[in-house]
């Protein structure tokens, strides 16, 4: 399946990407993260820690162990603060 995978802030700043197109097998974002953590430094630094991110399927929070299923677009971004 291809997916949309967008990054923001500083996930953005340390993959020195907005987004990219991916083609995937993972059944979860957990997964997705893992396989896109294996695809270089950049990636492996944005996304060591998934404690410090979150993940939307389709503009929706998600939880890390959702299915994918039929997403076009995941999205990961650090945690958001009220104030």
């Amino acid at each position: 399946m291809r997916v949309d995978v967008l990054y923001f802030a500083w996930l953005r700043e340390r993959i020195g990407l907005p987004r990219e197109e991916v083609e995937t097998e993972a059944r979860t974002p957990r997964e997705l993260a893992a396989q896109l953590a294996a695809m270089d430094d950049w990636h492996r630094a944005a996304l060591s820690d998934l404690g410090a991110v979150r993940v939307a399927l389709d503009q929706t929070l998600s939880d890390w162990d959702a299915p994918l299923a039929n997403a076009r677009e995941v999205a990961f971004f650090p945690p958001m603060t009220g104030g």
